[in-house]
């Protein structure tokens, strides 16, 4: 039986209309909570190492408020680690990381650091975490993720929704069978497989039929749409389309 699709809530850009008037609100926590009552599984929230959004002070308070699992966005850096390890969050994910790119650009590199990585990952996977690596839809980086001891990859499905906005629908349909054959790859190997970036209404559907994946992690677009419909209305419809689509495969 297919299994119900886990949707995970990322908060980073609550925390970025706060910081652009430097004020106490709009409050990410707040929105974790009305995510949690909108049907979200998880939070996901992307502390970067130059704080352009959340802050660890919300990490705190992230921590200390919800009820539903806190999936800790990171950076491979001893600062990150070190925050990781003592709030001991229930999932990591590792992610590359510029201080010039607007939003995350594509997937780690881990086939090339695979010695540093999995040295990396040992700590955060003793203290408890649950360590994801976030990659491209390539062979040989989940192949590199499994060797180093990942739970999870988290396939990076930005350039199929970039090529589907853009109206390049037949690039759009390689990639997504790129998706498809890599997230049935990643399963193969026993490791869990989660997708996400810029998924909307309009291109969530193909991912989320795809039975392998087990959760997707959306935020922008979702921050977006709450202006217009407010959150949890954003959410839930969300969550609908998912369900839709994961139902149709039962």
């Amino acid at each position: 039986m297919t299994q119900k699709l886990r949707l995970g809530m990322n908060i980073d850009h609550v925390a970025t209309v706060r910081n652009a008037r430097g004020s106490a609100y709009p409050d990410p926590v707040r929105a974790a909570k009305l995510a949690e009552e909108a049907g979200a599984d998880g939070i996901t929230a992307h502390l970067r190492e130059d704080r352009r959004h959340i802050t660890d002070a919300d990490i705190e308070a992230l921590v200390a408020n919800l009820s539903v699992p806190l999936n800790f966005e990171m950076a491979a850096t001893d600062e990150m680690q070190a925050i990781a390890l003592r709030h001991k969050p229930h999932a990591v994910c590792i992610v590359p990381e510029k201080r010039e790119e607007r939003t995350t650009e594509g997937g780690l590199e881990v086939a090339r650091e695979e010695n540093r990585l999995a040295h990396f990952i040992a700590p955060l996977r003793d203290a408890g975490s649950r360590v994801s690596i976030f990659i491209a839809a390539d062979q040989p980086q989940i192949e590199a993720a499994h060797r180093i001891g990942a739970a999870v990859v988290e396939l990076h499905t930005g350039a199929y929704c970039d090529l589907h906005a853009e109206g390049k629908f037949a690039e759009r349909d390689d990639e997504l069978k790129r998706l498809t054959e890599m997230a049935a790859f990643a399963h193969g190997l026993g490791l869990e497989v989660h997708a996400g970036h810029g998924l909307t209404y309009d291109t969530v559907q193909p991912i989320a039929a795809l039975p392998e994946i087990a959760e997707l992690n959306i935020g922008h677009f979702l921050i977006g749409e709450a202006i217009f419909l407010g959150i949890i209305p954003a959410i839930r419809e969300m969550r609908r389309l998912m369900d839709e689509v994961r139902k149709q495969n039962l």
